[in-house]
């Protein structure tokens, strides 16, 4: 349980760290930072193939950034990978027989009948289209923002619009349940 709350606290403050420690080290010093979080994701949770994919990918992904334009891009490249990420995760699912929402919803609800079968096929075809938008403005934040503007959207924007997405699926939900 700790382990688990350190990751997520440390995977939230990830924009603040690297904006406060590039102004106070050299961003290839940062880089262990992230292999920790990385690994503590690992450990503590990733257990599912998903999160799995997730992980490696944004590990390969940010070494991939890191040879090519330098540690301080690798870093900030982060919250692009994983959206990216997720993206294949949540895209790819759509191609597999229960798409990841279908397989949350059948969590709390294994009957689900076709009607939600439909709208979790809705709502994971909404939230590919979330992570591609949000992995796109996080690219532009990194390449063409100041480093305070990327932190302030990676760090706090971006899980606002999280947080949205969210709000108005439950909303829609309640909606679409109290109609059937």
């Amino acid at each position: 349980m700790l382990l688990r709350t350190t990751t997520i606290l440390l995977t939230l403050a990830y924009p603040f760290l690297v904006y406060w420690g590039l102004h106070r080290f050299d961003a290839l010093a940062l880089l262990p930072v992230l292999l920790v979080i990385l690994g503590m994701r690992w450990l503590g949770g990733g257990g599912q193939q998903h999160e799995r994919l997730v992980i490696v990918g944004s590990a390969l992904g940010v070494a991939a950034v890191t040879l090519g334009w330098g540690a301080r891009l690798g870093l900030q490249f982060y919250p692009v990978l994983v959206n990216l990420s997720l993206l294949l995760v949540f895209g790819g699912s759509l191609f597999g027989s229960r798409t990841v929402i279908e397989r949350l919803a059948r969590l709390r609800e294994p009957d689900l009948p076709p009607e939600g079968v439909a709208y979790t096929r809705k709502v994971t075809q909404a939230w590919c289209v979330f992570f591609a938008l949000n992995g796109a403005v996080s690219a532009g934040t990194m390449l063409w923002a100041s480093p305070a503007v990327w932190a302030l959207y990676n760090g706090l924007i971006a899980y606002l619009l999280i947080g949205l997405m969210l709000a108005g699926e439950w909303v829609i939900r309640r909606r679409v349940r109290s109609a059937v």
